[in-house]
């Protein structure tokens, strides 16, 4: 059964539409994460302009942001009407069109290069006061930033997916990203309902990624060696970090649980965790295969399409349900009281 979900106030809701609505924001890209990205916008009320190489392609994009927009409404995420929201995405394959946005979001392939013509394309329209961000995933964005007309707007603007659901996102600085710029970014971020984290010095890959792929390669490590299959490798990481890991990061749930204990355990643990370099040859050997995952029914389980569909299903809700069970738990700031000076 779905956790209920908070309401917020038709006046503030009202309000906060009624602010993003004086400003624009452009998303490069139009693919899985780049819908999703667009659905959260119009969900704050901007007006978007979205940009891809071929319209032709995203015939089903308004159809499909509807479904996001209507799912989100259900949720009660969302009290304005999808329809009307709608009419505030332009899409074209112009880049002068995004000359009025005051905010740039790139969503493309991570490749450097591609990424590179891109920027180039948005400076040559933009004001120099409009942020550029990237949702690369791990490119650092000093690199980036490398032959930009004004590499101090540049940031890394981190989603999650669904974006329009989670409250995650990073906002990384470059060597050359100015704080004001970043200081947007995150009040920005916030009144997407987001829960950003600021990354103040650059490195391959952020936070989040850097935990998760740790993680990543000590499972492989385990089902490679013979120690546990993937299902067990899953199932004993669900039910333990799966448990905490909404409500406490890592060094809150060492402060919850005994910070001493911890200690003693990485003196004897540190030294045998697995420290390869290389891709691991599951991986290799489901990549070969043209393994996507549920996309196309093939990864490191054996999905039929109805299994596949049932998942995707799951993720969904799941995202929903652990957005409003996070929510119940967030530590809300304490309000400052005027001094009345």
């Amino acid at each position: 059964m779905a956790l209920a979900r908070k309401k917020g106030t038709s006046g503030a809701a009202t309000r906060r539409l009624e602010k993003a609505a004086e400003i624009p924001v452009g998303v490069v890209g139009l693919g899985l994460m780049g819908n999703s990205i667009v659905a959260c916008l119009l969900a704050a009320g901007h007006p978007v302009v979205g940009v891809t190489r071929s319209l032709s392609k995203h015939r089903n994009t308004r159809r499909h942001l509807q479904s996001l927009l209507r799912e989100m409404r259900h949720e009660r995420l969302l009290s304005a009407d999808p329809v009307r929201l709608l009419k505030n995405l332009r899409t074209t394959q112009d880049y002068a069109d995004l000359s009025d946005c005051r905010v740039v979001i790139e969503t493309v392939l991570e490749d450097m290069q591609v990424k590179y013509e891109v920027f180039r394309k948005i400076e040559a329209v933009v004001s120099p006061e409009t942020i550029i961000g990237s949702n690369t995933s791990a490119i650092p964005v000093t690199l980036l930033q490398k032959g930009a007309s004004h590499p101090e707007r540049f940031v890394g603007i981190h989603w999650g997916e669904p974006a329009h659901v989670l409250r995650f996102m990073e906002i990384i600085c470059g060597d050359e990203t100015d704080m004001r710029f970043v200081e947007r970014a995150r009040a920005l971020a916030e009144s997407w309902g987001k829960e950003p984290s600021v990354v103040r010095r650059d490195i391959r890959g952020f936070l989040t990624n850097r935990c998760m792929y740790a993680l990543m390669r000590e499972a492989f490590y385990l089902v490679e060696s013979g120690y546990a299959t993937i299902e067990d490798v899953d199932r004993s990481v669900r039910n333990d970090l799966g448990y905490w890991i909404t409500l406490a990061g890592p060094f809150r749930f060492m402060d919850l649980t005994g910070v001493p204990a911890y200690g003693r355990v990485m003196k004897d643990l540190l030294p045998e965790l697995c420290n390869s370099k290389e891709v691991p040859a599951l991986m290799r050997t489901v990549v070969d295969a043209g393994g996507l995952g549920v996309s196309n029914a093939q990864g490191f389980y054996n999905y039929t399409p109805a299994q596949a569909r049932r998942w995707e299903k799951r993720f969904r809700e799941f995202a929903y349900d652990i957005r409003a069970l996070a929510m119940k738990y967030t530590e809300r700031p304490r309000k400052k009281r005027r001094s009345g000076l």
